[in-house]
């Protein structure tokens, strides 16, 4: 099946929708409480059952456009699908809160096992959008992988110390945030090794 490329409001829509739907329904639901086959459900958990279709249906959604889910939005979903389904079946918001850890550590984890193994596994799923020298894609994982761990210590550390209202917002709002930024201040990196369309590493040291 053709890659074909949404609109950018669309991408955005589908991309960033889910979660902002799940922060104005947590806003609105957080104080309430569902009986559901006589089992009380808090206005997270509530919310959280809500937010796994809608997320999926997102997914969906950009698949059947594009043609294409990057290995991350397949990872992302699965994990929400699974430990938002153990928030559900415990009745246990704890699980949901668990899951941005277990996905920046698997992210960390498996960049991080590529680059032991000599290879920048980030250059295999972005090299298109980011064409870069091999150097800039080695250098790139590194600090992406390190990242990663910075927000699986940060999600860990806010969802245990700080109140639901707190988490939310860092996982709405936080987590966007830091991922553009982390971007915006590669920008050098992205200049010193960013390779020219057209233009192949092999290419760059011939006259």
């Amino acid at each position: 099946m053709t890659e074909k490329q949404p609109s950018p409001g669309l991408k955005a829509a589908l991309e960033y929708g889910p979660i902002i739907l799940f922060f104005v329904a947590y806003t609105m639901l957080k104080d309430r409480t569902f009986m559901v086959a006589g089992t009380e459900y808090s206005g997270f958990v509530a919310v959280t059952a809500m937010f796994i279709p809608v997320l999926a249906l997102a997914t969906l959604a950009l698949w059947r456009i594009t043609g294409h889910l990057s290995k991350m939005q397949i990872v992302t979903l699965v994990l929400v699908v699974g430990f938002g389904g153990l928030s559900i079946w415990f009745n246990d918001e704890r699980f949901f809160k668990m899951k941005p850890t277990m996905i920046y550590l698997l992210f960390a984890g498996v960049l991080g096992f590529g680059l032991m193994r000599g290879e920048s596994y980030l250059e295999a799923v972005m090299d298109k959008a980011l064409p870069l020298e091999r150097e800039g894609w080695m250098i790139l994982t590194k600090r992406l992988a390190l990242f990663f761990l910075v927000l699986a210590v940060a999600n860990e550390a806010i969802w245990r110390a700080m109140s639901t209202d707190a988490w939310v917002n860092f996982k709405t709002f936080g987590l966007p945030a830091a991922t553009f930024a982390f971007f915006m201040t590669q920008t050098g990196l992205f200049k010193r090794f960013g390779v020219e369309e057209g233009t192949s590493e092999d290419d760059s040291g011939q006259a």
